[in-house]
């Protein structure tokens, strides 16, 4: 006896839109058995989770600030998957675009200039972008996995800053801490509002980015070529578009947001580099894509619940005293429901008997 899963002929729209809503009040409702595992009331653990951290504007300030890099880093990966590229190392390029974004202030920490922070985001971008390179040139010349080298990029790129903080690139006045030295203020990404909290300006950049890439996927050839390669590269190669081409496309185009969401982060929460900058919003960010339904604007929403996670995590740590690893548990929960939601309304489920079918072979010969 085996299980196989057989493609549905016609697809719900209606069910398309509700999966992330059900994986959601499921996460949710499974959430709540957790914290009553653990011997915590669960309507007020989830209340400190998703409602608590709302309440206050400072609060909301925050929320944006989380939200920020997530929605920058999915935006990017929704090309990727839309094309059928999978990139899974967001985090390496995040770190990288972290680290090449930073070279001027650490550097050239005594050159004050209102052209350092427009320099540090292009070049964060571009540390992204080439990292995510090193995937795509493998899997176009060597026909690697890029789900494989990706990943393994990502341990790369966060020992290499580890190693930049602990030695060259440490700062000589910080008392032998793990970390550079602290940006000048021409390197600080400025906040929105100064007036009522700290978000700065890496949401709006966030923002801007889902809504170009939906008006690219949308009304522009390249975005035609995406949708098209993604669920039929032969039909894309009847078309005259390049399967190769797409793969450099989506992996720089993803590393290029996941880098400019490195120094946005580095720049405008932390100030200067440590060993540290993500809870691990690369990986995180794949939650956000397929929440969001490889949809950019339904990514912001996504982001926004996932950023809710970790600031109601943080919370809840404080509040009722669980520990931070609850806050993964959400987010895996998350995943599982969302990937699950979406298997059941593209597949149907068949329980095949080998055994009855060799039987069934055997008396037709």
């Amino acid at each position: 006896m085996r299980i196989e899963l057989e493609r549905r002929p016609r697809q719900s729209a209606l069910f398309a839109i509700v999966s992330p809503l059900l994986a959601l009040a499921l996460t949710v409702f499974f959430g709540g058995i957790m914290f009553a595992l653990l011997g915590k009331d669960p309507v007020s653990a989830l209340y400190s989770f998703f409602i608590e951290p709302l309440l206050e504007v400072w609060s909301l300030h925050e929320l944006a600030i989380k939200a920020g890099p997530l929605i920058l880093i999915a935006v990017g990966l929704s090309v990727c998957y839309r094309s059928n590229n999978w990139n899974i190392g967001a985090e390496g390029q995040f770190t990288v675009g972290a680290i090449t974004g930073s070279l001027l202030p650490i550097v050239f920490y005594e050159w004050h200039s209102p052209f350092l922070l427009p320099l540090m985001m292009v070049m964060g971008a571009l540390g992204g972008a080439a990292y995510a390179g090193i995937p795509a040139l493998l899997k176009t010349r060597f026909n690697t996995n890029e789900i494989l080298t990706s990943l393994m990029l990502v341990y790369i790129a966060q020992l290499f800053l580890d190693w930049l903080v602990r030695g060259a690139w440490r700062d000589p006045g910080g008392y032998n801490f793990p970390q550079s030295r602290s940006f000048v203020s021409e390197a600080v990404l400025p906040e929105i509002l100064s007036s009522s909290g700290r978000a700065h300006w890496g949401f709006a950049f966030a923002l801007l980015a889902a809504v170009a890439v939906w008006l690219m996927m949308r009304y522009t050839l390249k975005g035609f070529q995406i949708v098209v390669l993604g669920q039929s590269e032969r039909a894309g190669r009847f078309a005259g578009f390049s399967s190769r081409g797409m793969v450099w496309f989506s992996l720089l185009f993803s590393g290029a947001l996941a880098g400019l969401a490195g120094i946005t982060e580095v720049s405008g929460s932390i100030g200067h580099l440590q060993p540290s900058i993500s809870p691990g919003y690369g990986f995180t960010a794949i939650i956000v894509a397929f929440l969001g339904r490889l949809n950019p604007l339904g990514i912001v929403a996504a982001g926004l619940v996932l950023a809710l996670t970790y600031l109601g995590g943080e919370g809840a740590q404080l509040s009722i005293g669980v520990s931070d690893k609850v806050t993964r548990v959400f987010q895996g929960l998350l995943l599982f429901f969302v990937l699950s939601c979406d298997t059941l309304i593209l597949y149907k489920v068949r329980i095949v008997f080998d055994r009855g079918r060799k039987l069934a072979g055997r008396s037709a010969s």
